[in-house]
């Protein structure tokens, strides 16, 4: 049985969690959180559990676990900007890798996009402070050397190491992380690099082929296969808040953090960051964030900006409209964005551009996927009409 979740102002505000809590962004509720860490001395597996708050009916096995996919579960930066090796490294302007042409009648799809993307995936070695080390993966998805990774894989890093796959290795500077999206951005002083082609203006179906690429367990250039099991799942970010994810079967474990998730065409449409496992290691239930939401939030790192997510300013409910699942609205903060643009208590929002919304947990994290001041289309019922509503989102 499902509990409705906090209302969205509760799901944007949220203590940020204790240090432990780290590099766990997977959230199944009910569950005890495991941030998972494949550290290089002495290639040790380790472990650091915390407890969840089980708000919700547990849903799963009291056994069952939630583990970042990645490598080092360290004491992370800034919200903003970690702090990272000091190099003389400066991000240049990004530049895009095109559209590849892959056969769609293809026999063998997923070793023909393993030839195209493997070079543009990348293994990431790093060293803390207290001499740890650990490794993760990345995707170079700009020619002139920026990388996008997983923000726990360089959390606490005082040296990062880029091995590329033609075996070259390069210090890697650390332009910034958003922890809340844990994204990071490494840039390595190299270009002409094979970038990874991005699919921005690709509709993820559930079922689709989804290849994922990385170091699992310090195996670098690791290809496994599977689908796209779920689009926009809410999981919890790490303040508590919820970020729409891309839900896969393709085997993910530590030290795939950071790496690719890539579609049939070799478009790179999501990076890997967390499992929900029993085991400790893959299950089958893997998540991505999705590639838009990283490019975007890649890009404001690169130019020492921050992603600021989009805002509302409502509370509300799950119901259905009939047959209709929804968010319904039950207050509103005055002068907020829902507000301003004519949004009433009551109306029950079921889409947000073109979107389907299910839910008010639906809903909080599609609207945390656009940047403050993103015009975004609402799509309400009221009194038995089906109204849309423009909104100019604002910031918290």
């Amino acid at each position: 049985m499902y509990q409705s979740p906090p209302d969205e102002d509760v799901f944007a505000t949220a203590d940020e969690p204790d240090r432990r809590d780290r590099g766990s962004l997977g959230r199944i509720v009910g569950s005890i959180l495991v941030a998972g860490a494949l550290f290089l001395s002495g290639l040790g597996i380790g472990w650091l559990v915390t407890g969840q708050p089980a708000d919700i009916e547990t849903v799963a096995a009291e056994s069952t676990t939630t583990t970042a996919a990645g490598a080092a579960d360290s004491a992370a930066a800034s919200e903003d900007t970690a702090a990272g090796p000091s190099t003389s490294v400066v991000p240049s302007e990004t530049e895009l890798a095109p559209v590849p042409e892959l056969p769609a009648d293809a026999e063998e799809p997923v070793a023909d996009i393993a030839e195209l993307v493997l070079p543009s995936v990348v293994q990431i070695e790093i060293a803390t402070s207290t001499g740890a080390s650990g490794v993760g993966s990345g995707v170079i998805y700009d020619t002139n050397g920026k990388i996008l990774t997983a923000a726990h894989v360089v959390a606490d890093a005082v040296s990062v190491t880029v091995l590329l796959s033609d075996g070259s290795r390069y210090e890697g500077a650390i332009l910034g992380s958003d922890t809340v999206n844990d994204i990071a951005v490494v840039q390595i002083d190299r270009t002409g690099l094979p970038a990874a082609a991005l699919a921005l203006d690709e509709e993820i179906r559930v079922g689709q082929l989804a290849v994922a690429i990385g170091s699992p367990w310090d195996l670098d250039s690791t290809v496994t296969a599977g689908i796209v099991s779920a689009v926009g799942r809410p999981v919890q970010a790490s303040d508590g808040g919820a970020l729409g994810m891309i839900q896969t079967d393709a085997a993910i474990n530590p030290g795939n953090s950071g790496g690719a998730l890539v579609d049939r065409g070799g478009r790179v449409i999501g990076i890997n960051v967390s499992i929900f496992t029993e085991s400790g290691a893959n299950d089958g239930v893997g998540f991505a964030v999705p590639i838009t939401r990283a490019y975007a939030v890649a890009e404001a790192i690169a130019a020492g900006e921050e992603f600021v997510p989009g805002f509302l300013g409502l509370t509300g409910d799950d119901a259905a409209v009939g047959e209709t699942p929804a968010a319904v609205v039950t207050t509103l903060t005055p002068g907020e964005a829902a507000a301003e643009a004519g949004v009433q208590v009551g109306d029950a929002i079921v889409a947000i551009n073109g979107r389907t919304v299910v839910s008010l947990e639906d809903l909080a994290a599609m609207v945390r996927d656009y940047q403050e001041g993103t015009t975004v289309t609402l799509t309400i019922l009221r009194g038995g009409e089906t109204i849309q509503l423009d909104v100019t989102l604002g910031s918290r």
